[in-house]
């Protein structure tokens, strides 16, 4: 009988395994101990007969002999022919365990598919039955010597009522050198078919499933059949058991501890119980004795299958499956929960420790200040950076980029304060989503009231951040204020070089947020899509108040507001679009609302339906710069 321990192990305990080294039945000490006590006899006689009884002359040739024997035995590849073989062996047995047939598939089917409450639909559907487990015991007589040795003749199997004394008849009489196990199936296949044409299965898809069930249950049948002709094949089971056996009959003379008088290498010491060699031989032939025990599993060893089991368990099941409870339901009640949209089972207090709560993700404890974190202290001390020489930032950049490549987290003292784009998972379109992290200062409890990045610092685009483009759902925080930002693309000529006059100089005040960029004269501007993506740069601009002077320009400001977690950017201005205003990018200052109270950061409204959006003037505010563009070149006219 097969030797089950699932509950002596179900729990990971000190001891729970260690007790297992102490059970006998299906043990390796009950299949090894015969051969373990040989091999210690033998080896205790040789040792005997070396020390006390071989004079000083064949103790010496003793010696060059175990010398010999232990050099060359290492050379037999035990392990790898022995552990291929035992894989091999494990596989197949597995495999013969998947395919062992079951009626259970095929007695629902005929349970709800053969109609018929009367005697003749009653011994319909038991003979269906009982033609299928006729065909499991064919099978298993033929493979396992446990079944053959219950039912030796078809007489066993007509007297345990299998086969009728007529279907015996017809049995005998088909002449057929093969194992004739496929003749009851043949006989289930034309009496559903007959069954099906008096009308007792009401459908031929019906009829057709039955069909279909009986033969996965022959290919079964059929599997183990073939497992019983075709095993592994001969050669390699022979080359095996010679390697083990060859590699300890060695070991017999090789692992003798010789006189360490003589000074061979590796005989310092004895010990008179070669420890290791018997620990070996236990490894070894005890991985051989597993092979030999899984290698045909319908014999009649402790862990082999039960088939007798399997015969008597799959004939009680089925025929009271078609039989009795063809057709006998319980009566329908509404069950406990009739009212109760949230259905919890009770626990017992031996089980309340398993009662825990549902897991919504790896992300679900993680709040909002996680997500939008923002420190004001070091954006208010990124002015001495502005300061750093061209070379040290382009350093640090290289580095960050080498530890970003690496997984690493760059160190405070080499970061500087920029956005920092994140990729973020989600199920909605990917947008830009820009968090701006810069290192913890007094003040990060504080919110702030704006943002102040040096230009010369973006030298690529960040990692861009993937967010859910859902509406924010009433459950999203709506009390937080997000910054804005103003994502400007790059200035040249005298438009760049009075933008940066404008950061480097120390009255400088920063502009309130929604508030213009910054000055944007300038002959040569092009679009973001013409300069790459190493020269398009992310500027941001800081300060409650406009600049004292701007330069006369007009350009496309790109504006960015962060939401919710839950809220995103639907769309961005396409290449194309920006290109066609690149001849009046820096051309015309452009207007903008008043801007908010300084040191106040205001949520724009959410709009749903566009988030990304571009601030370009409208028409009649280009007609009027137009009309006032003019009237200044009349002036500098009459002033020459």
């Amino acid at each position: 009988m097969t030797v089950t321990y699932s509950s002596k192990v179900a729990n990971a305990t000190f001891l729970s395994f260690h007790r297992l080294l102490l059970r006998w039945r299906g043990s390796i000490y009950k299949l090894l101990y015969r051969e373990f006590i040989l091999f210690s006899l033998l080896y205790s006689v040789l040792s005997i007969v070396y020390r006390f009884v071989l004079p000083y002359n064949e103790k010496r040739l003793f010696e060059k002999l175990s010398l010999y024997c232990d050099r060359y035995a290492e050379q037999i590849p035990v392990t790898f022919v022995l552990g291929f073989y035992v894989t091999l062996v494990v596989n197949r047995w597995w495999n013969q365990f998947l395919n062992l047939p079951w009626t259970d598939r095929l007695m629902f089917l005929i349970s709800s598919c053969v109609h018929g409450k009367d005697e003749y639909g009653r011994l319909l559907r038991r003979t269906l039955v009982r033609y299928v487990n006729l065909t499991s015991l064919l099978i298993f007589r033929s493979v396992s010597t446990a079944v053959c040795k219950r039912f030796p003749t078809i007489d066993h199997v007509v007297e345990a009522g299998f086969m009728t004394p007529e279907e015996r008849k017809v049995f005998e009489n088909i002449r057929s050198p093969h194992l004739k196990y496929w003749i009851p199936v043949v006989w289930f296949s034309n009496l559903a078919s007959k069954a099906r044409q008096e009308g007792r299965i009401q459908d031929s898809i019906d009829l057709q499933n039955i069909l279909n069930e009986m033969n996965v249950f022959r290919t079964w049948c059929a599997t183990l059949f073939g497992y019983d002709w075709v095993g592994v094949p001969l050669v390699y089971t022979q080359v095996v058991t010679l390697a083990v056996y060859t590699f300890f009959f060695a070991c017999l003379i090789g692992r003798q501890f010789l006189d360490p008088a003589q000074h061979h290498p590796g005989h310092d010491l004895d010990l008179y119980v070669p420890i290791f060699t018997l620990l070996q031989f236990f490894f070894y032939c005890g991985w051989l004795k597993v092979a030999e025990q899984l290698i045909n599993p319908f014999g009649e060893d402790d862990d082999d299958f039960e088939a007798n089991w399997i015969i008597d368990r799959n004939l009680q099941v089925s025929l009271l499956a078609v039989d009795e409870m063809h057709m006998n339901l319980p009566h329908i009640t509404k069950d406990m929960y009739w009212n109760d949209s949230d259905a919890r089972p009770p626990y017992t207090l031996a089980a309340a420790d398993y009662c825990i709560p549902s897991f919504l993700g790896s992300t679900t404890d993680m709040g909002l200040s996680d997500i939008l974190q923002f420190d004001e202290a070091d954006v208010s001390d990124s002015h001495p950076q502005r300061q750093d020489s061209i070379f040290v930032r382009r350093q640090e950049s290289v580095l960050g980029r080498v530890r970003r490549l690496l997984s690493v987290q760059e160190p405070p003292d080499l970061k500087h304060p920029r956005p920092i784009f994140k990729r973020h998972s989600s199920d909605a379109t990917s947008s830009f989503f820009p968090d701006l992290r810069t290192n913890p200062g007094p003040m990060d409890s504080a919110p702030p009231s704006s943002l102040a990045v040096p230009p010369q610092s973006m030298d690529t685009l960040s990692t861009l951040r993937e967010v859910n483009s859902d509406p924010p759902s009433p459950e999203s925080t709506s009390s937080v204020v997000f910054p804005q930002l103003v994502v400007s693309p790059p200035l040249f000529g005298n438009a760049c070089k009075h933008l940066n006059d404008l950061n480097h100089s120390p009255t400088e005040e920063t502009p309130s947020l929604g508030t213009p960029s910054a000055s944007r004269t300038g002959s040569n501007c092009c679009s973001p899509t013409q300069l790459g993506p190493k020269e398009f740069r992310w500027t941001t601009l800081n300060g409650t108040n406009p600049p004292p002077s701007r330069p006369r320009g007009r350009q496309f400001s790109l504006q960015f507001s962060r939401q919710t977690s839950k809220a995103s950017i639907r769309s961005l201005p396409s290449p194309k679009a920006l290109g066609r205003r690149r001849r009046r990018l820096g051309r015309y200052p452009s207007r903008r609302s008043p801007s908010p109270t300084p040191n106040v950061l205001q949520l724009p409204e959410p709009d749903y339906d566009h988030d990304f959006q571009g601030t370009a003037g409208s028409e009649e505010e280009e007609e009027e710069e137009t009309n006032q563009d003019e009237e200044m070149k009349d002036d500098s006219l009459e002033k020459k």
